[in-house]
């Protein structure tokens, strides 16, 4: 039963939180995070992170005048309740679905998202950019950057803190301390925020708020002076914001209505230069399932808004009988592991989601999060390989798109036997373009001395782990997508791949059409449906993107009519190599009919991944048209039998 709230009902947008006193928005944010609950129970997403800043989300839009004020949320996947009070509430039930609200701030969507943010560690400088518009006279207010514990373990922030501390400006951050992003915390930054709340909850406000220290509770720390305190390696207070140029408040108590409104009323008036203000947070605040959870409630499918338990949709297709392919490669890195001892494993914050979480259980001294920071993560990997290790960066396509420098100077420049394994590529449904791991096979084939490889099924993928392993001179990049595999019988154990060789899958006659990656089972339907119509295509299973077995495509293209490339990438990818291969040998000379199918060009937006292939054109009777089509007389056979 969708909860009562009368109090939120009242408010249209953030301008009818103005005249509210302290328990009118207490009585909001109580019911905003019911009402956020029971939207997020309806169509699934992401729950924890709103669920930890709904009294600062409140607190924040009762005291600033937010369009105005520019308020950057990072990462936003906490801006739920931010929906909820800036006119989106009757639009929840779309979240993440298609032609639906976003599961980030957009631009698009609302003047009340200034800026889009589903990557991390970007808001300051982002809120910084908005501070020196308004410095050089634009009519902007005040910029306020909301970044979590987990986001400020990404370098970019740091750089971001020192350049405002450089610069000066009014700029007021705050950090949304909830001792969680999306896994546990790691790092030495982790370790400092806990140590600053340790003995005391609060922090007085020093000298952003000199006069005004009365609206505040009495600080409960003493601390010796700041040099002493370097020196003896102890931390109290804000140190390593301060010597960066901030004025430090804080800790404060993130869910405690009173302090918040105390503390940004004051900073609203007071602050003169850049501010961070160390709020402590819960994640999954209010809702006892989240909370007990071991990721407190970070994203969840449709639930029972009571007990937290998972609903299935009544109608919902069953799913392929086979196991994840971010699960079949953590088996077998493990067993290549289990018999190889210089093989380690690094991730970026995303142990369970890259699989990681396995191997780490197994091999806990030769796994190594980094926290949300992909190009340190990439350049370690290369000094653990110059070091004489075998590592294996498992990272995000789309995130690893953020240690793309690393990549070329630091791994393919030096030649080192790095290995990429590339999760979410392709598209991955609800959260997005911001996700989708459409350019790795661009990104990566252009650079000299990688490999570059994409699993068409499961099986493909424990050889390609195998195939990584195995190849000690020069960086290997394998990619697969999202979900279940196809549901084919997995060998015990991977074989090395003969590099840059591909593999025939179907002969046939007049129409080739070579896969890379997981379009081949799209393929084999669209086989199936033209072998109904007469028309017997052969299909081949590229493999490699680099090197390209130049072989097979050569004879591909000696044999037949015409040939398609296929992969979910974008344009500069695989087919684009083809095309490249095809033209220096002069093949095109002789008449053949070469077509490309890649990803548009332009940003899928979000929506269940068959609605996204739809939109791309790389379903399967996408595959069929096309085929008919550059064949020519089938394709008018086929507009009279419709």
């Amino acid at each position: 039963m969708r909860p009562q709230t009368p109090t939120l009902d009242r408010v249209a947008g953030p301008a009818d939180l103005k005249g509210m006193d302290g328990a009118a928005l207490r009585r909001v944010a109580d019911e905003l995070r019911a009402e956020t609950i029971w939207a997020v129970s309806q169509v699934g997403g992401h729950l924890g992170a709103g669920l930890g800043v709904v009294e600062l989300t409140v607190a924040l839009h009762a005291v600033f005048d937010t369009p105005r004020d520019k308020l950057v949320w990072d990462v936003s996947h906490q801006c739920y309740p931010h929906k909820i009070l800036t006119g989106r509430r009757d639009r929840m039930g779309t979240l993440r679905q298609k032609d639906g609200l976003s599961g980030f701030t957009k631009r698009t969507e609302s003047p009340y998202d200034p800026f889009g943010a589903a990557h991390s560690s970007t808001s300051i400088s982002a809120a910084l950019g908005f501070a020196m518009a308004r410095e050089l006279g634009q009519d902007t207010g005040d910029a306020i950057a909301v970044i979590g514990d987990g986001a400020l373990t990404g370098g970019m922030a740091f750089e971001a803190l020192n350049h405002a501390g450089h610069l000066k400006k009014r700029l007021i951050v705050i950090l949304n301390d909830n001792e969680m992003s999306i896994a546990p915390p790691v790092g030495a930054m982790s370790s400092y925020l806990s140590r600053l709340y340790a003995g005391a909850p609060f922090q007085d406000l020093k000298a952003a708020a000199k006069e005004a220290v009365s609206h505040l509770p009495l600080p409960l720390q003493e601390g010796a002076k700041r040099a002493k305190e370097m020196l003896k390696g102890v931390t109290v207070g804000g140190t390593l914001f301060e010597e960066l140029g901030f004025s430090y408040v804080g800790p404060i108590d993130g869910h405690d209505m009173d302090q918040l409104l105390a503390v940004l009323r004051t900073v609203k008036v007071r602050a003169d230069g850049p501010i961070l203000i160390h709020a402590i947070t819960k994640k999954g605040k209010g809702f006892r399932p989240a909370e007990g959870s071991a990721d407190r409630g970070h994203a969840r499918g449709k639930f029972d808004p009571v007990s937290g338990a998972v609903v299935k949709a009544p109608n919902a297709a069953a799913q392929p009988n086979a196991p994840s392919y971010t699960k079949v490669f953590a088996e077998a890195l493990i067993s290549e592991a289990e018999r190889d001892d210089r093989i380690v494993a690094v991730t970026a914050a995303m142990p369970d989601g890259t699989g990681l979480d396995l191997f780490g259980a197994r091999f806990p001294n030769r796994t190594f999060d980094v926290g949300i920071a992909e190009q340190h993560g990439v350049t370690f990997c290369a000094g653990m390989a110059a070091g004489g290790m075998k590592p294996f960066a498992a990272i995000y396509s789309t995130f690893l798109q953020r240690g793309y420098d690393q990549i070329v100077h630091d791994v393919a420049l030096q030649n080192l036997p790095v290995r990429f394994a590339i999760d979410r590529a392709g598209l991955v449904g609800q959260d997005g373009a911001t996700h989708a791991g459409s350019y790795d096979i661009a990104y990566l084939s252009n650079l000299p001395n990688f490999v570059v490889m994409a699993a068409a099924d499961e099986a493909e993928l424990v050889h390609m782990v195998a195939t990584a392993v195995a190849r000690d001179d020069g960086p290997t990049a394998f990619r697969y997508p999202r979900g279940a595999g196809v549901g084919v019988e997995m060998p015990e154990r991977g074989v090395p791949l003969e590099i840059g060789r591909g593999r025939m899958v179907h002969e046939g006659e007049r129409v080739a059409i070579l896969s890379f990656g997981a379009r081949l089972a799209e393929v084999e339907r669209a086989r199936e449906a033209l072998m109904a119509r007469g028309v017997s295509p052969t299909v081949a299973d590229a493999r490699f993107a680099k090197p390209l077995d130049r072989d097979l495509i050569l004879r591909l293209a000696a044999e037949h009519e015409a040939l398609i490339t296929v992969e979910e990438g974008a344009v500069g990818g695989f087919g684009s190599h083809v095309a490249q291969l095809l033209a220096t040998e002069g093949v095109f000379d002789d008449g053949l009919k070469f077509r490309s199918m890649v990803l548009p060009d332009w940003f899928i937006d979000q929506g269940a991944p068959v609605e996204m292939y739809e939109a791309a054109g790389l379903q399967a009777a996408d595959i069929e048209r096309l085929a008919l089509e550059v064949l020519g007389v089938e394709v008018l056979e086929a507009r009279r039998e419709a």
